[in-house]
């Protein structure tokens, strides 16, 4: 919340929504009456989808803010919870920062967020199709001034939603590297975990890229989960056979190995397999391509899944949105 109240201030665009954690049901109510339904109950504390609930009438609203206290409290240690309001079909967007200590913000370009399931991103692409060279700028521009104002330091994810309209609005600060970094590296060429340990050390950002971010390119990531690839339940065991493919353009982070073991205890992300090339086109292809050629047996993942999200019209097209799987498994049915 007082990450909300800081980029309002600074001059972003925010989502309506509690201007703090919510203490009741019945302040609840009373909010999400103003700023009128859908609302999505949050997590304050939250992240990766957990604590989150979509509430589309009042007497839904008790049940699902509790079970969304629950899990946040399960999953963070923290129970609180705020509202705001529900975009029906967003693209997620988020802009990937850098500050020091002396007051130095860069901006690393756009991430698309979009293709998720239970609010848990499957596919990021670095850039956006959606956000325009002169979005991109004015947004570097914002952020800039929004995270020198309110004093940031270390790398960090701004992220937002984009309305049908084109029009983003702010949710939230990861004040951390995430998962999907990779593809920011693809295309900027800096090492953002090598840049935050420099800067945790001091370093000014002039240091760290002295002829200022270039983008150059395009980035795709999947990440690799070890689970069904349509019911989505973790699949935990022993990888009895591994080929991780390779090439120009072609990067796989992961920790697994031939005869070694997925625990059934954590996140289920097994690798990440991320693609660059010269344009999306030629990132999709090497993406195919890769994807093909990766094999994991003896436990189930997410590759078919994914090679059915590359194959698909609508991403070829750049026509992306939080409902895309939803979509593209009803099509399927039919």
């Amino acid at each position: 919340q007082e990450a909300r109240a800081a980029m309002a201030k600074a001059g972003l665009p925010i989502l309506p929504g509690s201007p703090e954690v919510i203490d009741s049901v019945s302040d609840a109510l009373d909010i999400a009456k103003e700023i009128g339904y859908p609302v999505l109950v949050k997590a304050s504390a939250g992240g990766g989808g957990r604590g989150m609930r979509i509430v589309r009438s009042p007497e839904e609203l008790p049940a699902l803010m509790v079970q969304a206290q629950q899990e946040a409290q399960a999953a963070f240690n923290c129970p609180d919870v705020y509202i705001e309001k529900f975009v029906g079909a967003p693209r997620h967007i988020e802009f990937q920062v850098m500050a020091d200590s002396h007051g130095n913000v860069e901006v690393f370009g756009e991430r698309e967020c979009s293709i998720q399931r239970r609010h848990q991103k499957l596919v990021e692409e670095a850039t956006s199709v959606a956000v325009t060279p002169e979005l991109r700028a004015e947004m570097t521009a914002r952020l800039k001034k929004a995270m020198a104002e309110v004093g940031y330091s270390n790398a960090g994810t701004v992220e937002f939603l984009m309305d049908e309209t084109g029009k983003l609005y702010f949710i939230e600060v990861n004040a951390r590297i995430q998962v999907e970094h990779p593809v920011t590296e693809m295309i900027t060429g800096v090492d953002l975990v090598k840049s935050q340990i420099l800067v945790a050390a001091g370093a000014r950002m002039s240091e760290i890229v002295p002829k200022g971010v270039s983008i150059n390119g395009h980035a795709i990531e999947c990440r690799i989960n070890a689970e069904h690839p349509e019911k989505f339940t973790p699949s935990p065991g022993k990888i009895t056979a591994l080929n991780l493919p390779g090439g120009i353009g072609v990067r796989v982070d992961t920790a697994m190995y031939a005869d070694g073991v997925i625990p059934p205890y954590y996140d289920s992300l097994a690798a990440k397999l991320i693609t660059h090339g010269r344009d999306r086109s030629e990132a999709i292809a090497r993406m195919q391509r890769a994807l093909e050629m990766f094999v994991v047996e003896g436990i189930h993942t997410s590759i078919p899944l994914h090679q059915r999200i590359l194959a698909h019209p609508d991403f070829a097209a750049g026509k992306l949105d939080t409902h895309f799987l939803e979509r593209m498994f009803a099509m399927a049915a039919h």
